[in-house]
């Protein structure tokens, strides 16, 4: 299908791509900002709001999506996810902004959970094979950059729209329709991935490309699964409670207004614009990335210290916002999105992120269905203590087992892994 008129490259191919990450992270908070607004429309209790969270792009939908996009992305090649995840992407917001009822709600959430799994290994992916060795955080980062500027501009849009009430709440919606439209025409204009081209030209031996069999029948990948796991998930389980339920955990410490609650949650979220383009974008491939993992890492548990601990006041809630907003700049996801892509070889790249992203984003779902239940009935010290068990985790595991690729091309990675019998 050719719809651009030029072929895309360079930066604005990368650019293109790192907008499912956009995409991704504005649904996520279209949901948050609407969800009181939807449970009042439709009468519908906790439970049923928990439900809507886990199927959606923010758990379960989105990890059945990854888990068979990455195997499709493996298969039939980068640009094939580009093609079509989109066009799924927006029959799904579009019936979500027209929701007559609950059951047409949960059918547009979980299309769009399902089409922002398949994009977003896809776009990692691409983005790590197409980058120069020497510049790849700068270039994946620009993913993660993406990811905080939805939200930021999402929550903008929620504080903008409060009068309008659940008709602001729809065309926030329509917003990311237009914006996806917008990004698949682009992406028309996308070449291949080069390393992708050059492993389908190799000779076929071995277990199917893409394949689990495949990905799981050398124990370097398996503990390369653990590793990420241990980074992404226990980290993720945090930020996917935090990215669509922190308007009612402010509301349980104290703050109750939504325009106020919506307005923390843009300078969260543009703290960590800041951050990824001011830190990891320009340090990544510079620095240790032990250590700015660990500086990103350790300012996220005290920011759910403050929070879970602190009392509560705006002075603590705006000290939180800014250091959890850094935090994520930094942090878990954008390491994550590099690691995840140097670790595993070119034939099954994908399918390991669809795998890994799949783990993550079902452990959050099981979560999602008891989190309002819980912050109702413990209130915020009780999940606040939850939350900061998995951010211990996260930190220990990248501490201890960060990989040592920083400036190697993805061939030479691939090569060196090849040759060791267990390594992370």
């Amino acid at each position: 299908m050719k719809v651009g008129a030029k072929e895309t490259t360079g930066w604005k191919a990368t650019i293109s791509v790192a907008m499912s990450n956009y995409i991704e992270a504005g649904s996520i908070i279209a949901i948050a900002v609407s969800l009181t607004a939807w449970q009042k429309q439709f009468g519908v209790g906790d439970f049923a709001i928990g439900l809507l969270a886990a199927i959606s792009a923010n758990a379960f939908g989105a990890a059945g999506g990854a888990l068979i996009g990455g195997w499709l992305c493996d298969k039939y090649g980068r640009k094939f996810i580009y093609t079509y995840d989109l066009i799924v992407y927006m029959v799904g917001v579009l019936v979500a902004a027209c929701a007559l009822s609950y059951a047409m709600l949960l059918v547009g959430f979980l299309l769009t959970g399902l089409a922002v799994g398949a994009g977003v290994p896809a776009s990692w992916t691409y983005i790590a094979e197409e980058a120069p060795a020497d510049a790849r955080g700068r270039h994946v980062g620009t993913a993660q950059l993406a990811w905080s500027i939805g939200p930021a501009v999402g929550f903008a849009l929620a504080i903008a729209v409060v009068p309008l009430g659940l008709l602001g709440n729809r065309l926030i919606f329509a917003h990311l329709f237009v914006v996806a439209f917008v990004t698949w025409w682009l992406r028309q204009g996308l070449h291949e991935s080069v390393a992708w081209t050059d492993e389908q030209a190799q000779p076929r031996t071995g277990p199917v490309v893409g394949s689990l069999r495949g990905l799981l029948s050398h124990r370097r990948n398996v503990t390369a699964l653990l590793f990420l796991f241990g980074v992404y998930g226990f980290w993720n389980l945090v930020a996917g409670q935090a990215g669509i339920f922190m308007p009612r955990l402010y509301s349980s410490a104290g703050l109750t207004s939504p325009s106020a609650q919506f307005a923390l949650q843009v300078l969260v979220w543009s703290c960590t614009a800041l951050a990824t383009w001011f830190g990891f974008m320009r340090l990544a491939d510079q620095m240790s990335r032990r250590t700015l993992y660990i500086i990103g890492a350790g300012m996220g548990v005290v920011a759910w210290a403050l929070l879970s601990y602190g009392g509560g006041s705006i002075s603590v809630l705006l000290a939180f916002a800014v250091i959890w907003g850094t935090s994520a700049g930094i942090g878990a996801q954008a390491f994550y999105s590099v690691w995840a892509s140097e670790l595993f070889a070119t034939r099954y790249r994908a399918t390991a992120q669809g795998v890994l992203f799949f783990a993550a984003r079902v452990a959050v779902g099981l979560l999602s269905y008891v989190f309002p239940t819980l912050l109702a009935a413990k209130g915020v010290p009780f999940v606040g203590t939850l939350m900061l068990v998995f951010l211990v985790a996260a930190l220990v595991v990248g501490a201890v087992w960060a990989p040592s690729t920083q400036g190697m091309s993805l061939h030479d990675i691939e090569q060196e892994r090849s040759r060791e019998r267990s390594t992370v």
